[in-house]
């Protein structure tokens, strides 16, 4: 428990860190991988070069001071952390490397403004959510283990690919021990890590997996980024250099965005390869009365198309080459009394489609969502 005067100091601090959150977190991450560069086989590099990592610990720093007396709030934002964090092998000895530098990157942003009591304060607020931290994802590694997964990473080889679109292949990832795979709630991802030639630090990437076969594989679809885009190293490794049978490191299937139970009808907004959890949802709302919008830029590059219609009671494609982008009169056309809404796409996508939901009145608690990145950096 943090006193008051420590719950008021820190509260003290969100103005500032509503202007200076994001230039604290830049220069957290600089100072933190000058000294550790070795946690550069942990982080998503992608999402360090363009800014996403910074701006998700910026919202989440700030989510803590605003909540400091009531941290039960930022439980659902711990929760979808702690997934991720387990999924990337996240350990408790790396905090006090992440508090060291939080800390010292908010002395040297905010200078003389951040006085000892402030420092203080924040080591001791920073002490109890860490805590929190691991304490949740020691129990997710304990859960995944009782289900049949193992923690950190075990090895895996490609056993097939099938082309599902111009630009999305499906790979087939089989253990190496041949142990049985533990099941994968309908919107999971795994965690896949791979050393690349020419490449100094390890790379990780999250996919969702889009079925779990009978041959005892995971499959996942990746779409094929240009690899002169700060996303495209992995994907173009995947899709150019990765032979059958070239092994790979997997981690056990983590996420909270996953089919809720019920008989609600459930409409679907996907964008992009954000078809993909959206798709093995569809896939296991068996017996609902289900409606699916996929967005793409064309017919060409959007996958699942055929399984979708077949599966969905209601099926649009909007293609933005040819029909724009997704109205909310679309959307009302799809859309039932009590529909569940599952959202899956680009951030800039996502925002505009929660807020055309929100326009026509779909409560709060109707609406899931998850983007390709960072937790919180939305």
């Amino acid at each position: 428990m943090l006193q008051q005067q420590t719950i008021d100091i820190i509260k003290s601090t969100v103005p500032v860190l509503e202007v200076h959150g994001q230039e604290i977190t830049k220069t957290f991450y600089k100072n933190m991988f000058e000294a550790h560069p070795e946690l550069l086989n942990i982080f998503n590099h992608t999402n360090q070069r363009r800014g996403r990592q910074a701006n998700a610990l910026a919202n989440t720093v700030y989510a803590a001071a605003v909540h400091i007396d009531n941290l039960e709030a930022i439980v659902p934002a711990v929760m979808l952390i702690a997934h991720k964090h387990r999924s990337l092998g996240i350990l408790p000895e790396h905090y006090p490397i992440v508090g060291e530098h939080l800390l010292g990157a908010i002395k040297e942003v905010l200078g003389d403004a951040a006085t000892p009591e402030i420092i203080d304060a924040w080591a001791q607020a920073y002490g109890v959510i860490a805590d929190i931290f691991i304490s949740v994802e020691e129990d997710l590694y304990q859960q995944t283990e009782a289900a049949g997964g193992w923690r950190m990473f075990k090895p895996f080889k490609i056993a097939r690919k099938e082309q599902e679109s111009d630009i999305v292949t499906s790979f087939y990832l089989s253990p190496v021990d041949g142990e049985k795979l533990p099941e994968v709630a309908p919107g999971q991802y795994i965690s896949i890590r791979l050393s690349i030639p020419g490449e100094e630090y390890l790379m990780n990437r999250q996919y969702t997996v889009t079925d779990v076969t009978e041959n005892n594989e995971y499959r996942i679809s990746v779409k094929r980024e240009d690899d002169n885009t700060p996303n495209g190293r992995v994907s173009t490794y995947l899709h150019s250099d990765a032979e059958i049978g070239t092994e790979i490191e997997v981690s056990a299937p983590a996420g909270l965005f996953t089919l809720q139970e019920g008989s609600n009808d459930v409409l679907f907004i996907a964008g992009g390869v954000g078809v993909t959890p959206l798709y093995r949802m569809l896939q296991a709302a068996g017996g609902r009365n289900t409606s699916f919008i996929q967005c793409a830029r064309n017919e060409r590059v959007a996958a699942f198309t055929e399984q979708i219609q077949a599966n969905a009671n209601n099926y649009k494609a909007i293609y933005s080459d040819t029909d724009g982008y997704v109205t909310k009169e679309q959307i009302e056309s799809m859309l039932t009394t009590g529909s569940d809404v599952y959202i899956c796409g680009p951030a800039p996508f996502m925002q505009a489609i929660i807020g055309q939901l929100k326009d026509l009145g779909v409560a709060d608690d109707r609406i899931h969502y998850e983007f390709f990145g960072p937790a919180l950096a939305m």
